[in-house]
C-alpha cells in the first residue's frame, strides 16, 4: 500500500514537473507574440488555467461537502477544506493575473465588470468558508457549517463562467469554445491547462493527507484524555 502511494506520488511529481517546463518553453518561446495585444497577453496563458483550476477546486469542495454532511466522515471534510484553500489561491492568482493583463488591455487596473464582480465574489464567498473553519470553537459545527457554505457558494461559479454570455462585459467572451485561437496558441493553451490541472491534483492530495493525519493525532490525544 505504501509502496503503491509512493509510486503514484512520484508518477505525478514527475509528470507535474515534465508539464510545467512544457508549458512554461512553450508560453515564452513556442508560441508566437499575439499582434494586438504583444507581449503581455501572455499572462493568457497563466490566468486562464489557475481560473480553470479554482472552478475545479470549488467542485471538489461541492461534492465533498454534500459527501460530508451525508456521510459526517473525516475525509470528505478533509479533502473539501483542502481543495477550498487551493481554489482560494487560485482565485487570488486570477484576481492579480487579471488586473495585469487588463491594465494594458482596457487602460485601467480594474472595472467593476460583471466577470471581475463576481470573481470577487467567489473569492469572499471561500474565504469566509475558511473564516468559519478558523474562528469555530468546536471543529465539528465548523466543518458542518462550512461544507453548507461550500455547497452554497458554489453557486457563484456558473456565475461566473457565463456573464460573458449573460451581461454586456469589457472581459472577453469564451473565445476557446467558439474557435477564436490558432492551433499553436490553442495547443499551448491545452499544455498549460493540463499542467495547472497536475499541480491542484498534487495539492490537494499534499494538503489532504496532512489534514487527514492533524485529524488523527488531534482524536488520539482526545482518547488519551479522556
Amino acid at each position: 500500500m505504501d509502496n503503491n502511494h509512493t509510486v503514484r506520488n512520484l508518477i505525478l511529481w514527475g509528470l507535474g514537473f515534465a508539464l510545467m517546463v512544457a508549458a512554461l518553453s512553450m508560453v515564452f518561446v513556442y508560441v508566437p507574440t499575439e499582434k494586438e495585444s504583444g507581449i503581455v497577453q501572455r499572462i493568457f496563458y497563466f490566468h486562464v488555467p489557475v481560473a480553470w483550476v479554482s472552478f475545479l477546486a470549488f467542485f471538489i469542495t461541492f461534492i465533498s461537502s454534500i459527501l460530508y454532511l451525508r456521510k459526517r466522515t473525516t475525509k470528505w471534510d478533509a479533502i473539501g477544506c483542502a481543495s477550498a484553500e487551493i481554489g482560494v489561491i487560485f482565485t487570488t492568482l486570477v484576481l492579480i493575473t487579471g488586473p495585469i493583463w487588463a491594465k494594458p488591455a482596457w487602460g485601467i487596473w480594474w472595472t467593476w465588470d460583471a466577470r471581475l464582480t463576481t470573481s470577487l465574489v467567489l473569492w469572499l464567498i471561500y474565504i469566509g468558508y475558511l473564516l468559519v473553519r478558523s474562528l469555530a470553537t468546536d471543529s465539528a459545527r465548523g466543518a458542518r457549517y462550512s461544507a453548507v457554505i461550500g455547497i452554497v457558494g458554489f453557486i457563484d461559479v456558473p456565475i461566473v463562467f457565463f456573464t460573458v454570455n449573460l451581461w454586456r462585459t469589457q472581459h472577453p467572451t469564451t473565445i476557446i469554445f467558439e474557435g477564436g485561437l490558432e492551433n499553436s496558441m490553442l495547443i499551448t493553451l491545452l499544455v498549460c491547462l493540463a499542467a495547472f490541472t497536475v499541480l491542484y491534483v498534487i495539492l490537494v492530495m499534499q494538503s489532504t493527507s496532512l489534514k487527514t493525519m492533524e485529524a488523527e493525532i488531534k482524536h488520539m490525544k482526545n482518547i488519551q484524555s479522556d
